[in-house]
């Protein structure tokens, strides 16, 4: 299990007993890349055994706070744990007064480099390269600037990506084709489409529907509304169209 995937948070704007706000890891034999920072992100970390210290590029999707609430904490315990080496934050560009909020009134302790590397593409481009690595990043579809990533293993050519939050629209699954595991965001069931349309997310029979086109061999599908006690039937309808689908569970590891 060299190219992985391990949720950390799967709730969407409420945080729940046992659901924490969005944050993934993605091992690329060895390389972590962080994904969205939602509140409590530190803990989870440290719950499941991943290394603070191994991260050194973390993606921001978008500024909204159950993807960002977390960041404060985590730069700060880094500095606290002597970390040296310089970070890359990859966000979109309203993250730049955030980040130079914290080092105004948080950051005295802080000795390592951080960089903030905007994201205002418009169509997929690459914005991290490696020797075996390289991570693209694409816009989505929601209320405000939002951004997915996709993550490929070149010697194997095994890929990953990362969806959320976003309504479908119709370049999606093609940006997304051949990629082997996708994490789609599923905020809602069938019977709620009109609200999850309004609110710019994916049901989860439309999260299948974008791994299906692409032609996807694993979806993961998470970031899950508060209204549902049972997840079952998101599941069930993401497995009507595509039966590879699998329901994000903090701290499972699903293998690329």
């Amino acid at each position: 299990m060299n190219f992985t995937l391990t949720t950390l948070g799967t709730a969407s704007a409420r945080p729940m007993v046992d659901q924490h706000q969005s944050a993934h890891v993605f091992n690329v034999h060895g390389r972590l890349f962080l994904v969205d920072c939602g509140e409590n992100v530190q803990v989870q970390l440290k719950r499941y055994g991943i290394s603070k210290a191994r991260i050194d590029n973390i993606l921001i999707s978008h500024l909204h706070g159950d993807h960002l609430f977390g960041i404060f904490g985590l730069l700060s315990t880094m500095a606290l744990d002597g970390r040296i080496a310089p970070l890359y934050i990859y966000a979109p560009r309203d993250f730049g007064p955030v980040l130079r909020f914290f080092m105004a009134h948080f950051g005295e302790g802080v000795k390592y480099e951080i960089r903030h590397e905007l994201l205002t593409m418009k169509e997929p481009q690459r914005i991290i390269e490696f020797r075996n690595c390289e991570v693209t990043a694409f816009p989505l579809q929601h209320r405000i600037d939002c951004f997915g990533f996709r993550i490929c293993y070149l010697k194997s050519g095994q890929s990953a990506a990362y969806c959320s939050d976003t309504a479908v629209f119709p370049e999606e699954a093609e940006w997304l084709s051949g990629t082997d595991l996708i994490y789609h965001e599923a905020t809602f069931a069938d019977e709620h489409v009109d609200l999850a349309h309004k609110m710019f997310h994916s049901t989860a029979r439309e999260a299948a529907q974008v791994a299906a086109a692409a032609g996807a061999k694993k979806l993961v599908i998470g970031h899950f509304s508060s209204r549902y006690t049972d997840l079952g039937v998101l599941l069930s309808q993401a497995r009507e169209v595509f039966p590879e689908s699998y329901l994000a569970e903090e701290g499972k590891l699903f293998e690329v």
